[in-house]
């Protein structure tokens, strides 16, 4: 791989933030398939349905990566996987976890379903994660809303269980990221124990 040294003015024009670390690379972008990471037979899975923010997508695509996931998908009407702040937030985990674009949320659903995961979707008030041992020790499927609006009706209607991560504090909510860390890492858990 080639490397070329360039001077401060391009190296500013070629990064996104304010202070660019001074390093970039130009690679080819990952392209994954469900019905490739599906022919896997996954065991945990988080869709982000309409994720609007890229920090809270790449963190979630690495905190995937750290629980032990299998894939994150991202439907139709999400941020973009590879923009740079998704990517920064990722650090380094979007290329070598399958990250599936792109897709509309009724059929991946189905194909979720049709390929042995339960759907799982967080609300503000199903069932506790901290009550679904049972559950989360088969292969699941984590559908995590748009930060502002959450999970439509008709999404959680179709998954197979809503579930919520309790709040026991006077906060009244998580962080789209903190939330799928928590049910991530209970399905990593209870898949996991000895």
């Amino acid at each position: 791989m080639p490397v070329v040294l360039v001077d401060d003015r391009v190296a500013r024009s070629l990064g996104d933030t304010e202070t660019p670390q001074g390093v970039f690379a130009v690679v080819e972008q990952p392209r994954h398939r469900l019905e490739t990471v599906l022919g896997g037979n996954p065991r945990n899975i988080a869709v982000l349905c309409g994720a609007a923010d890229p920090g809270n997508a790449g963190t979630v695509i690495r905190t995937a990566d750290a629980a032990g996931a299998d894939a994150v998908v991202l439907t139709r009407g999400s941020t973009d996987a590879f923009s740079g702040k998704c990517v920064r937030a990722s650090a380094g985990s979007l290329f070598h976890l399958p990250v599936v674009t792109g897709v509309a949320i009724g059929p991946t659903m189905t194909a979720l379903q049709e390929a042995g995961l339960t759907v799982l979707a967080t609300t503000l008030d199903g069932d506790s994660v901290e009550d679904l041992d049972d559950v989360l020790a088969g292969p699941v499927a984590w559908l995590f809303g748009n930060e502002a609006r959450g999970l439509g009706d008709d999404v959680v209607s179709s998954a197979d269980r809503a579930v919520r991560v309790p709040i026991r504090g006077r906060a009244e909510s998580l962080n789209l990221a903190a939330a799928a860390a928590v049910c991530l890492y209970a399905t990593s858990r209870a898949q996991h124990r000895r």
